[in-house]
């Protein structure tokens, strides 16, 4: 369905993407993160078909994507503040979805914008950055494009709208399963919704892997220092903190049952690290290096 193969893209002598590569054939929804500039947005905009590739291929579908209309017959990308226009009101974009999309689901939309109390009437320039956020998501959704990119789309959501999206976006690919990308900086808001994660980093696949997995990477353990005099050695720490006598400490584990009998052995107590916060160490410049 999606294959990246050897690309790399750059800004000037800026290098943003190298040696990327990436393929999805399942139609699940896809979590996308990481951290600015590491190449996300690049990477959206070029499977979307808006820029190509200074080297390599990309596959959407079995052709190229770049500057080819048939890329809005199977694809839809709905970016971070989506360039409508000035004079448009919020039924103009929906016009808009009902010109571009094939399968694009009038009645859903409509239906939608009374899920998120939108007003169809409304110019799109006076709407609030949930309300925008919101706007951009029922295109997403309604679009029923075999392939669907929707880049952070909680931004400025309030909780109750969240809950309204979560629902949403599972009733939609439930009805009809789909390949979704989920951009977000918010990985414990998406990670329930999603069945793999794909993390970049500095312009590269850090992690291709599915969801159950990655919520499993990434330990702490607690207790006194001395307890750790021989582990801290010989394992990865990610991130240390100490108090008094007492220590904690992220290792680069998993949480396995191993590790369990392992902390309890040495009087230890052992929690799984939350996914942000491993992603976060793992992403950080000196990652890599004993404490």
């Amino acid at each position: 369905m999606i294959k990246v193969n050897q690309v790399h893209y750059r800004y000037d002598s800026a290098k943003v993407l190298q040696d990327f590569n990436l393929v999805v054939n399942e139609k699940i929804i896809v979590g996308l993160w990481g951290r600015n500039g590491t190449g996300k947005t690049t990477l959206m905009k070029l499977l979307a078909g808006h820029l190509k590739p200074v080297e390599g291929e990309i596959n959407i579908k079995g052709f190229d994507p770049y500057n080819n209309d048939r890329t809005n017959h199977h694809l839809c990308y709905m970016q971070e503040n989506h360039p409508f226009s000035k004079l448009w009101k919020v039924k103009d974009a929906l016009r808009f979805g009902g010109y571009y999309y094939p399968n694009f689901d009038m009645d859903l939309a409509k239906e939608l914008l009374s899920v998120f109390h939108l007003d169809e009437n409304k110019h799109i320039p006076r709407l609030s950055k949930g309300m925008k956020s919101a706007l951009q998501f029922i295109i997403g959704i309604a679009s029923n494009a075999e392939i669907t990119i929707l880049d952070e789309p909680t931004n400025g959501l309030d909780i109750a709208m969240r809950k309204k999206f979560n629902e949403v976006l599972l009733e939609s690919y439930e009805e009809n399963p789909r390949l979704i990308f989920l951009s977000s900086h918010h990985i414990e808001e998406i990670q329930t919704l999603c069945e793999a994660l794909v993390v970049i980093h500095d312009g590269t696949v850090l992690f291709h892997e599915p969801m159950e997995t990655m919520r499993e990477k990434g330990i702490w353990l607690s207790g006194e220092k001395t307890s750790f005099s021989t582990i801290i050695p010989s394992h990865t720490v990610m991130e240390q903190q100490e108090m008094g006598t007492k220590m904690k400490v992220m290792l680069d584990e998993p949480y396995t049952n191993e590790w369990k009998h392992f902390a309890q052995s040495h009087g230890l107590s052992i929690e799984p690290a939350s996914l942000h916060d491993y992603l976060l160490n793992k992403t950080e410049k000196r990652n890599g290096v004993n404490v």
